[in-house]
C-alpha cells in the first residue's frame, strides 16, 4: 500500500488525520476523505480523497512516502529521472527493475519499494533525511500479525509503518 484512502486504517491513517486537524482515531472514514478533499483543493492537488506520495510531500508528511509499482505522480517522475529511466510519472516494471538494481549497488533491500530509507540514501529529495527514516518506523510488536508481511524490516525491533494498514471493512 503506498496509498491512504477510504477503509483503511493504522498508524498512517491517525498521521495523516493529525495534519488534517481531524480526529485521529487511526480509521479512514468519510470525515478524513472530506478534509482531504478540502486540503487538497486548498493546495491546487487534484481533490480524490486518495494521499499518495505527492500529496504526503506536500503536506510534510515525508515519512509516509512510499514509491512502489503502481504509484504516479511527480516523486514517482523525480525518482525515474535519478534512475536515469523514462521519467513519465508511473511507476511500473522498469522503475521497479532499476530501483532493485541501484538498491543493490548500493547496498540496501532489493524490493524494488522506495520508502524513505532508500528516498534518504539516494537524496533525491532535501525534506527525506535520517530523521524520517526514524519516523517511519514503528515497533514490530506494535503491528498486527496479519499486516506484518506487508513490507521488510526497516531495522532490529522495527517495521515500517505502512506494515500497520489494514482494511476497516473487513472488521
Amino acid at each position: 500500500m503506498a496509498i491512504l484512502k477510504k477503509g483503511l486504517s493504522g498508524e498512517s491513517v491517525r498521521r495523516l488525520q493529525a495534519k488534517l486537524g481531524v480526529e485521529a482515531d487511526g480509521e479512514f472514514g468519510p470525515n478524513t476523505e472530506k478534509a482531504l478533499k478540502d486540503w487538497q483543493t486548498k493546495n491546487s492537488l487534484t481533490a480524490d480523497g486518495i494521499a499518495g506520495p505527492d500529496t504526503f510531500m506536500a503536506m510534510g508528511l515525508y515519512e509516509l512516502v512510499l514509491l512502489k509499482q503502481g504509484t504516479r505522480g511527480n516523486a514517482v517522475k523525480k525518482l525515474q529521472e535519478k534512475l536515469g529511466v523514462t521519467a513519465d510519472g508511473q511507476f511500473g516494471s522498469g522503475t521497479e527493475k532499476a530501483l532493485r538494481e541501484y538498491q543493490q549497488k548500493n547496498g540496501l533491500g532489493a524490493d524494488g519499494v522506495a520508502g524513505p530509507a532508500t528516498l534518504a540514501q539516494m537524496k533525491l529529495f532535501n525534506q527525506i533525511t535520517a530523521d524520517t527514516v526514524k519516523a517511519s518506523q514503528v515497533p514490530a510488536s506494535s503491528i498486527p500479525d496479519v499486516a506484518k508481511s506487508v513490507v521488510a524490516d526497516a531495522g532490529a525491533g522495527l517495521r515500517s509503518i505502512w506494515d500497520t494498514i489494514k482494511s476497516i471493512v473487513s472488521k
